[in-house]
């Protein structure tokens, strides 16, 4: 978990909206839906945002360790 908080904090530096998306999709469980209409965003771009912060998540806690 210390290493996801440290990831999450690196890509709210690198960008604050994909940083809310994870929270809200992962750790509030909403639905791409719900998260759309929470930040006020198209369906299409939540998910757009959530693939690459996955990856980039993924990423960086390899990196890590």
């Amino acid at each position: 978990l210390v290493a996801l908080d440290q990831a999450l904090e690196a890509l709210a530096t690198h960008d604050k909206r994909k940083q809310r998306v994870v929270e809200l999709r992962f750790f509030a469980g909403l639905s791409v839906e719900e998260t759309a209409s929470v930040l006020e965003l198209s369906v299409e771009t939540v998910m757009r945002d959530w693939k690459f912060a996955k990856a980039w998540l993924r990423r960086e806690m390899k990196s890590e360790g």
